[in-house]
């Protein structure tokens, strides 16, 4: 959150990028500050002569905030985990299992700090982290409060697993909960964390885990639930054939039928990966408001498939970009997931009968990707707040310097493009409700060689290595 009164002067960017209705960018760009709300965007004559903190952006490219919309940041633990590295989701899931079974609050505390200082570092402003196992006393709440610390916009799932194996699911019965449990205690995180005003931190979102990990009637009181405090919904979706054959027959419907029946398809809903869905899904998405979010890394990490990016685009369905969790990805660097998004949209092309069409409007750009990374974003998590660099938004930004060999013989003939096309770099500054939280490439809120020591210890333990 922005301290009370504080004025702030970005000056002489190279190129601003607005993310505007016009998607003006600004060449050297200048854009004033005040308690965390944009005053002014425009060039130099527009803005005040100074602030209380001025930042020079000579050379470095200005961008909205990037947001993330599918993570699971406890999954810092089992990175790269031995077993988990070559097979598909059901595979992965049953060797992290028993792992993620002996996480702890400190562990998980541990492991959303230096995610969430892995994705400020890469330009990520808000994150929406679905966290759906609470072992060993684990709960939501030690996640919110880190994210408050470090001054992260977060969205927090209260997740949830009910079907255990013994009920017909996959996961382990020892992690799974209760449906009255599990309820409960989204009440009360709702009760403590939800924050509905524009501007805010903190929000809760409700995400029952998967079709094969929960049951029809923890899917209808969770929706229930989150539509009577205005929460918004969230769950893995059409990721894998396995998950597929699961709801034809448990359910007699594919995976999306299976929602609409249960009633989990609307505008304060958005899904995980969506890979395995037909246009006339994607239809379905666009006339109820559907959105999703693509994870390109991991579904091509565990071999899920394509998502069809240009389809959803063209009708209109709400597309955010996520990097899913550390132990799929294994990173949550969201500038390159922007880059991997553009760069798994043109190998889809290949399909194509006569092979590549020459027709651009086929081919998703890196300002697309941009688009969906930031607009796109907010839109998934239902806000008007941010994603653009306007004038009444929050000011959520971040720089990347163009004056780095990443960028060299590039960067003076397009620089945004060369933000996506070329080696995705760290960004110079951060900033998140008009707080600088990274500054000269380094968190500014949390001590992150002493966490990222502390975690290697964590995780070793809870990998058995």
């Amino acid at each position: 959150m922005s301290d009370p009164g504080v004025s702030m002067l970005v000056k002489n960017a190279h190129v601003l990028v607005t993310m505007d209705e016009s998607r003006n960018e600004i060449n050297d760009g200048c854009m004033y500050i005040e308690n965390g709300v944009i005053k002014v965007v425009g060039t130099a004559d527009k803005c005040p002569p100074s602030a209380d903190v001025v930042l020079d952006m000579k050379g470095h490219v200005v961008l909205p905030g990037l947001v993330c919309t599918h993570h699971h940041l406890y999954q810092h633990l089992t990175r790269v985990a031995s077993g988990s590295q070559d097979g598909n989701v059901w595979n992965w899931l049953q060797v992290l299992y028993p792992m993620w079974e002996r996480m702890t609050p400190g562990a998980n505390r541990l492991a959303v700090q230096v995610g969430l200082a892995e994705l400020v570092m890469s330009g990520c402003t808000t994150v929406f982290d679905h966290q759906y196992l609470f072992p060993n006393g684990c709960t939501i709440d030690d996640s919110i409060v880190a994210a408050k610390e470090m001054g992260v916009r977060f969205h927090a799932s209260r997740g949830s697993m009910s079907r255990g194996k013994s009920k017909g699911g996959l996961p382990p019965d020892s992690l799974v909960e209760t449906e009255n449990d599990i309820l409960n205690d989204c009440q009360r995180v709702i009760d403590k964390y939800h924050d509905t005003k524009s501007g805010a931190m903190t929000r809760v979102v409700l995400a029952p885990c998967s079709p094969f990990s929960v049951t029809e009637d923890l899917m209808i009181e969770s929706a229930r639930l989150a539509r009577q405090h205005n929460c918004g919904l969230h769950t893995h979706l059409a990721e894998s054939l396995d998950e597929e054959r699961y709801c034809l027959k448990v359910y007699g419907l594919r995976p999306v039928a299976a929602m609409d029946k249960l009633g989990w398809l609307g505008k304060d809903v958005w899904f995980a990966h969506s890979v395995h869905v037909n246009e006339a899904e994607v239809r379905q998405y666009a006339e109820t408001g559907t959105g999703f979010a693509h994870c390109p890394s991991s579904n091509m990490r565990l071999a899920t498939g394509f998502a069809p990016i240009q389809l959803a685009r063209d009708l209109g369905v709400r597309v955010g970009i996520g990097t899913d969790g550390s132990s799929s990805n294994d990173g949550s660097h969201m500038l390159a997931e922007v880059r991997q998004a553009m760069l798994l949209a043109r190998l889809q092309l290949t399909q194509y009968a006569d092979g590549p069409p020459e027709d651009k409007r086929f081919w998703i750009s890196a300002r697309d990707c941009l688009e969906m990374a930031t607009l796109g974003g907010a839109a998934i998590l239902q806000r008007d707040d941010i994603g653009s660099l306007q004038p009444g938004k929050r000011a959520d930004f971040f720089s990347v310097n163009t004056n780095d060999v990443a960028f060299a013989g590039g960067s003076m003939a397009d620089p945004v493009a060369a933000l996506v096309f070329c080696a995705s770099q760290r960004a110079s500054y951060t900033v998140i409700d008009g707080r600088v939280v990274v500054k000269d490439g380094q968190v500014q809120t949390l001590d992150l060689p002493v966490a990222m020591e502390a975690l290697n210890r964590v995780s070793s333990k809870v990998m058995g290595v």
